[in-house]
């Protein structure tokens, strides 16, 4: 046997096959750091045409895809055949979708999320108990973030097969608020005092204008509906000041707001 040109053909093979194992790091290292300037250049373009959502799904969509295919060519390139590396992938694929059936569900609300949209970056949602203005929608994930400033990250799959309340869907809301007042009081100028701080407010819309009305009868008390529209980014301002306003012009006219209370009563042996 000889053993020198064995160990000949053995250094050449190591040597072909290590500049291209190198060559393929650097393929590798190189492709990722120019898709990931490509996203972030298709990021901070401004297109005013395109949906936010849409614009942010689809950087999130092709950030994977060039990945796959710079992998895919890589592969090639060190001389593993085409066949072999599909027949891998569809392995792969199938071992993913059975292990990762959550993912795949995600990924699936996401299209919907997309296709139907039901919301958009930049509208205030309610999902379930979790509510707050959208940032981003991913391939995966929707972000919120809350009143409070906080960030709330929901799955797809999960925020596609719920009720969702688009708050911002359109340009006006109606403030919706309830107050009580005492049966003494007389019905007509509880709800004149209420119309009058609506009115008062420069931030409600005149036309619808305000509303209100008895809408129940307490047990203590009479309750009243007070109904008004405003712009969507004034809704909880105007929610607010009416809370206080309506305090001040009861006081003002002697409306008395019933409230719990106990009498106790001594009794001297």
């Amino acid at each position: 046997m000889d053993y020198e040109k064995i160990l000949e053909k053995a250094i050449e093979f190591c040597t072909s096959a290590g500049i291209k194992l190198v060559l393929a790091v650097i393929i590798l290292l190189v492709g990722f750091k120019l898709i990931k300037v490509l996203t972030k250049a298709i990021a901070g373009h401004n297109a005013p045409h395109m949906d936010k959502s849409l614009k942010s799904f689809f950087i999130s969509f092709l950030n994977i895809a060039l990945k796959i295919i710079l992998a895919i060519t890589v592969a090639g390139y060190i001389g593993v055949p085409m066949t072999s590396v599909i027949t891998v992938l569809g392995s792969a694929g199938l071992a993913l979708g059975l292990s990762l059936q959550g993912s795949l569900a995600n990924l699936a609300g996401g299209i919907i999320i997309m296709v139907f949209k039901p919301f958009s970056v930049g509208d205030y949602v309610v999902s379930g108990s979790l509510e707050g203005t959208v940032t981003d929608i991913g391939i995966f994930y929707t972000k919120l973030v809350t009143g409070d400033n906080r960030i709330v990250v929901i799955p797809n799959g999960t925020i596609s097969n719920q009720s969702v309340v688009n708050a911002s869907s359109k340009p006006e809301r109606r403030v919706d608020l309830k107050f009580t007042a005492s049966y003494d009081a007389d019905i007509n100028a509880v709800k004149a005092a209420l119309i009058k701080v609506a009115e008062e407010n420069g931030k409600i819309l005149k036309d619808p204008a305000p509303f209100a009305a008895v809408s129940a009868h307490l047990d203590s008390a009479i309750e009243y509906v007070l109904r008004v529209w405003c712009k969507k980014e004034d809704y909880w301002n105007v929610y607010f000041a009416l809370m206080e306003d309506v305090k001040r012009e009861f006081d003002a006219q002697n409306i008395e707001i019933p409230y719990p209370h106990v009498d106790v009563n001594t009794k001297n042996s």
